[in-house]
């Protein structure tokens, strides 16, 4: 068809071989958070999340009508609900989520099962490994997740509206007395994160010191002895759905802990502050309103 236009067969040709150049460089290509650069011919078009915060971010960027499976738990926004199970982060099903033809999976690096996705590769499909571990990240992924499905302007503009809420919640609270935190996550056996985990980043952010944050893993396991003689200002714990736990109350009987003497044992939704999504914003928030909560109490003694 090239060839049909008036000007001489070389220019024709000339004309053909610039069309296939273009073409090729319209290819996508993004690094993951493993350091993999994945390569797409064109943006996805049907999409498995395998963790309900990467659910949050396609929806974010106006990609969510495109998800054909979903893990367990991927319930924001309510229209996620609908999407069709393809497993949990512990276990995914294999059979469902090749039964959804996918182009592009997207899985957390570091909650999925590592041999599963080994095997899903194998099949030969196209597996973005997305793990944020700083506020930052949560910004980038956003728009990498923009590349990928070709919305890069609603994936820009909303990594933009993350950003801004940080910087304000940053300037605000960041420069802050600080305040020693343990940051529980679970209580039977007793569950925290160190200093690379994303919450410690959210706990910088409010002025707020990890004191777990040297911990070689990222999720360690501590004793009750390590939390009193670190003697942290504020406890938080996330409850689900923003419910207390009602074991966030076990630390009262050490009355002489600074947490619970000037009652800062705080409770915030898991799903804000767990999730790595833009609502980790929200949570944020939560937190340095209840750091800076703990600071006053204690100024006022």
């Amino acid at each position: 068809m090239c060839f049909r236009n008036p000007r001489p067969v070389l220019a024709g040709l000339f004309a053909c071989l610039t069309l296939f150049a273009v073409a090729a460089r319209a290819e996508i290509a993004v690094v993951d958070d493993a350091g993999t650069t994945i390569r797409l011919a064109r943006p996805a078009q049907r999409i498995v999340s395998l963790a309900p915060h990467i659910t949050e971010q396609l929806f974010a960027i106006g990609a969510g009508a495109r998800i054909v499976g979903a893990v367990s738990y991927s319930d924001y926004p309510p229209e996620a609900k609908n999407i069709p199970r393809v497993g949990d982060n512990r276990a995914i099903d294999i059979e469902r989520l090749l039964a959804t033809k996918p182009d592009l999976v997207v899985a957390w690096f570091h909650g999925n099962a590592v041999r599963q996705l080994e095997q899903l590769k194998s099949l030969g499909l196209t597996i973005y490994y997305n793990q944020p571990k700083a506020l930052e990240d949560v910004g980038s992924s956003l728009e990498r997740l923009g590349v990928l499905t070709g919305n890069v302007p609603q994936a820009n503009a909303a990594a933009h509206r993350f950003r801004e809420r940080i910087r304000t919640l940053r300037e605000r609270y960041s420069a802050l007395e600080p305040v020693p935190v343990f940051y529980e996550i679970w209580h039977r056996p007793l569950y925290t994160i160190n200093g690379e985990q994303l919450i410690s980043d959210a706990i910088r952010l409010c002025g707020g010191t990890n004191i777990f944050a040297k911990l070689p893993v990222l999720a360690p396991t501590v004793t009750h002895e390590a939390v009193l003689k670190a003697d942290p200002l504020a406890i938080v714990a996330s409850g689900m759905g923003g419910k207390r736990p009602e074991w966030l109350d076990e630390w009262k009987a050490w009355p002489d802990l600074q947490a619970v003497k000037l009652g800062n044992l705080f409770a915030l939704d898991s799903d804000l502050m767990n999730r790595h999504g833009p609502r980790i914003a929200d949570g944020a928030q939560q937190l340095c309103v209840a750091l800076d909560t703990a600071r006053s109490r204690k100024n006022r003694r």
